[in-house]
């Protein structure tokens, strides 16, 4: 089945950052513009749509998936598919340790985030994934 454009005007993301509502939304709003100013042309979609969770996880895309954000009632947590394997000199992840691959940023109300650090950890996601990309590439 073929995906469709959403109609003019609708913006699901937003949207769906908006139902969450207060100090959540605003957060994910603005790791949402750090992102897009790191990767340009980022792909933003919802992904993983269930019945136990119809609104689906805001997921960032570029040759790969980077990042998804999702709001819980006392953090916002930022989840990098590849974290571990990203260089983090500011420490800004604080969460997902415990697996191999996944590294997080847990934010609380009232937190700030570093944006400059941000759009590098973000930058760095991307130039990860398509230096992998490129590599599988190569290997055929």
């Amino acid at each position: 089945m073929a995906e469709t454009a959403p109609p003019a005007g609708t913006d699901p993301i937003a949207e769906r950052i908006a139902a969450w509502g207060g100090w959540r939304a605003g957060t994910l709003t603005l790791i949402r513009e750090l992102i897009r100013e790191a990767v340009p042309g980022v792909v933003e979609e919802l992904k993983w749509v269930k019945p136990t969770n119809p609104l689906g996880v805001v997921a960032w895309s570029h040759a790969g998936l980077l990042c998804t954000g999702e709001a819980y009632r006392g953090k916002v947590k930022v989840t990098f598919a590849r974290g571990a394997s990203l260089p983090d000199p500011a420490g800004l992840f604080n969460a997902g340790f415990g697996g191999g691959t996944r590294r997080a940023i847990d934010l609380a109300e009232g937190d700030t985030l570093d944006a400059e650090a941000f759009r590098q950890l973000v930058r760095a996601a991307a130039d990860l994934n398509e230096a992998a990309k490129a590599a599988k590439a190569r290997a055929r």
